[in-house]
């Protein structure tokens, strides 16, 4: 979650801040890994802008998450924003974005356009201007998502509400790999688990596997922005005495035994880690591994194999695929 910053007060009022929104153009392949730079620029969350959704059919009895018009999305490509303070180090920051932009390419990931463009933004029309769009939303067959200031009454006894608060940026939690995740974790949780939630962001995986009756959830991430703003979401959905977030790289130094490892992240990470995911996990244990583009599915299915993790269940939606493994 995103402090409310304002500027000290002139003439007896408080001057809001103002943000810079930086917009990235590129592909739906490279949407996490341009996310992850932005986080670790500073910002909070990401917007995802994919002329994708204008297309999908949503499974849920309120429709899309909010009147969508096709002038706001690109005409190809995705358009991934987040907000920056605009302080003296922006035009550093930008320049770093530039230069890790310039890496991916040089690893092979394509980022279509690549263009970087800033508009500046006040945060009391951000604010207001934003809230008023999102809706609850119902993505699998329990569990709806609700931003804070909306007043959701359940429509069915067994329904899980998960609220979260979006900072300066919302995670919606309808982006394809989070959807396929929350569905997974559905099926696959059982009451009592021990779950470990690798890259967790906003905690929103942590949350659903405590609302699923999971007893003890250890959410990690790398960057201390993300574990704030989980720590904050936990707080809200009420599930403190079952979550403990953690700043920690994937799973070093962390140990076992855990009955579901949920890993919503990089393809090629998740292939760095598959040993470490194989050493935590209890024989017969859960991988729930999503966040990995279907152009990269048979990799990650392989360096599964060389850990002794078994696939069991491959799901997709759109270009994203989610695959289910148990430890041998």
């Amino acid at each position: 979650m995103m402090a409310a910053f304002t500027l000290p007060e002139e003439n007896g009022r408080e001057q809001s801040l103002i943000w810079s929104e930086i917009t990235i153009h590129t592909t739906a392949e490279a949407v996490e890994a341009v996310s992850n730079i932005l986080h670790e620029a500073g910002a909070n969350g990401v917007v995802i802008e994919d002329p994708e959704v204008l297309h999908r059919e949503w499974d849920t009895p309120f429709g899309e998450i909010y009147q969508l018009s096709p002038d706001d999305f690109p005409r190809e490509g995705v358009y991934v924003k987040a907000y920056l303070p605009v302080n003296s180090y922006l035009g550093e920051t930008v320049e770093e974005i530039k230069n890790r932009l310039n890496q991916l390419l040089l690893c092979g990931l394509d980022l279509g356009k690549g263009t970087v463009t800033l508009t500046e933004v006040h945060e009391d029309e951000w604010a207001s201007a934003w809230k008023k769009y999102y809706k609850p939303v119902t993505i699998s067959e329990r569990i709806t998502i609700t931003p804070v200031w909306e007043e959701y009454q359940p429509k069915r006894e067994d329904e899980v509400v998960i609220e979260m608060d979006p900072g300066m940026a919302f995670g919606t939690g309808t982006h394809p790999t989070t959807v396929l995740c929350i569905r997974a974790l559905e099926k696959y949780v059982k009451p009592g688990d021990r779950v470990y939630d690798v890259g967790t962001g906003t905690g929103i995986l942590s949350i659903a596997a405590a609302k699923l009756g999971a007893a003890e959830i250890l959410a990690l991430d790398l960057d201390e922005v993300a574990v704030r703003s989980a720590q904050s979401n936990v707080k809200i959905n009420k599930v403190s005495g079952q979550i403990t977030v953690k700043q920690n790289n994937l799973l070093d130094n962390i140990e076992g035994p855990a009955d579901l490892v949920v890993a919503n992240i990089l393809a090629e990470v998740i292939i760095r880690f598959t040993d470490d995911i194989a050493r935590v996990l209890k024989p017969g244990g859960l991988l729930i591994a999503s966040g990995i583009i279907t152009a990269r599915e048979h990799d990650v299915k392989q360096a599964l194999a060389g850990s002794n993790l078994d696939v069991v269940e491959t799901t997709y939606m759109d270009d994203w695929v989610a695959i289910v493994a148990k430890n041998r």
